[in-house]
């Protein structure tokens, strides 16, 4: 096939001028063609852009929906499922009727059982034997308990942020196992307590039932037990090893503010909104006995609870600024230390038997003599400084302090040792493993941290 004749152009560029102008013509047209190749470039990219966000922020509702769907449904489950394992009381012990939840509302508290001759007489042995050890216990100081210049120079070894949900953070309450130091106790927003082992950084227990967050836990000091308490009105005892209910107390009708286990182990005291203080059985669900605070007018609320070491007598404290000393056989008011401002939150006996520490929202710490039945100390802190917790260590050499940081004092000569402000939000609660080795903390910000060397 013949190649077509193309017609010559005309020749325009005959003189330089003509050429430079050819050539300038050309250059601008393809800096024009560039120039628009790039701002459809830079279209494009703003719309994929745009699209990708739309897309991930889909994913995102699309996921909080589907775990919150997935939440709801494995808690329905873990409510109504039949509980295989759960111990069962011993037989002709009437038991309360453990009824239903619907909608989170909790049955009316049970009737009061009584405190009979038996039981009054086994809390007496148990004080006198832990009597006559305690005072054996402080005429020495334990061997391996570690010296003032080793907790100055306690540092944070550990950081657990994943022990309970992300969506409702807040570790709000702390305890450890006494005789496995290495299992530590947490109560969270999200309505679950967790059973962690420090040791092997595992969760060994996660433990589902109450329909409110969980604002108290105790760890059974010799068995695998667990007590937790709610503002839903409830207080669960847990078998750890199976992650099951032993035991549900109704012994409150308004939330749960103190709980603390008696030294014989069988025993939970509970103070609550609703001013009552009780006395149960953990074994058998009972309530033994409930009393109200009637020296308080007005309707004041029970804030927290603290047995004494011998487990005669307890501490209350109170939403009007009070501290109460109980005695449990006679069920009646003894004593009560005035002084703070504002609710109290927080309050602990030293083992030594003399000595009980009490925070309120007055930024202090007091220190009272329950023999002299008076303040002798009082540590003030920071103004706005915030008290969630106190607790001694089981020597009663050192007291620690949880709140808008964890501070550590050595007793008797009270003086602060070491600050640790490694939280990110309001510290919760604060405990001492065995012979104050280790030092542990929870925080809202929803992680569990572990000081030591």
């Amino acid at each position: 096939m013949a190649t077509p004749v193309v017609k010559p152009k005309p020749p325009s560029a005959t003189s330089i001028p003509a050429i430079l102008k050819t050539l300038q013509d050309e250059w601008d047209a393809v800096m024009l063609h560039s120039f628009t190749q790039r701002q459809q470039l830079q279209t494009a990219r703003q719309e994929l852009s745009h699209a990708l966000y739309q897309h991930d922020a889909a994913c995102r509702v699309i996921g909080r929906l589907t775990h919150k769907e997935v939440t709801a449904a494995r808690e329905a489950l873990a409510t109504l499922k039949p509980q295989a394992g759960i111990a069962q009381p011993p037989a002709g012990i009437p038991q309360p009727a453990i009824a239903v939840e619907a909608a989170g509302v909790a049955a009316q508290p049970t009737e009061q059982a009584g405190m009979t001759p038996e039981i009054i007489q086994k809390l007496q042995d148990k004080a006198t034997v832990l009597t006559q050890e305690r005072k054996k216990r402080g005429r020495t100081v334990p061997e391996d308990l570690v010296s003032h210049d080793t907790v100055r120079n306690f540092h944070t070894l550990a950081s657990h942020p994943g022990l309970h949900s992300a969506s409702v953070p807040g570790i709000l309450s702390l305890d450890i196992h006494a005789a496995d130091t290495s299992k530590i106790l947490t109560g969270g927003n999200d309505r679950n307590a967790t059973v962690f082992n420090k040791d092997t950084e595992q969760v060994v227990a996660i433990l589902k039932g109450h329909t409110k967050k969980v604002t108290r836990v105790v760890y059974h000091p010799e068995e695998d037990i667990v007590i937790t308490a709610s503002p839903d009105t409830t207080i669960r005892v847990w078998d750890v090893p199976n992650s099951q209910p032993l035991q549900l107390l109704r012994a409150h009708d308004g939330s749960v503010t103190g709980l603390s286990l008696h030294p014989t182990g069988d025993y939970v005291l509970s103070t609550s909104t609703d001013q009552h203080w009780a006395f149960s059985d953990i074994h058998t669900g009972r309530v033994l006995t409930k009393v109200a605070d009637e020296s308080s007018t007005g309707g004041i609320a029970l804030t927290t609870a603290q047995f004494h070491p011998d487990g005669l007598i307890f501490g209350t404290g109170t939403s009007d600024s009070q501290v109460k000393i109980w005695d449990l056989k006679e069920q009646s008011n003894v004593a009560n230390f005035p002084g703070h401002s504002g609710p109290i939150t927080a309050i602990s006996f030293s083992e030594n038997g003399y000595y009980l520490a009490t925070a309120a929202d007055d930024s202090c710490v007091k220190l009272w003599d329950l023999r002299k039945l008076k303040n002798f100390k009082t540590l003030q802190l920071d103004d706005g400084y915030e008290i969630k917790d106190l607790c001694f260590d089981q020597s009663g050499t050192y007291l620690a302090v949880a709140g808008t940081d964890i501070r550590v004092y050595l007793c008797k000569q009270w003086q602060e040792l070491k600050v640790f402000n490694d939280h990110t939000a309001m510290a919760t609660g604060v405990r001492f493993g065995r012979n104050a080795q280790y030092i542990a903390s929870s925080s809202m910000d929803r992680t569990l941290k572990l000081y030591g060397l």
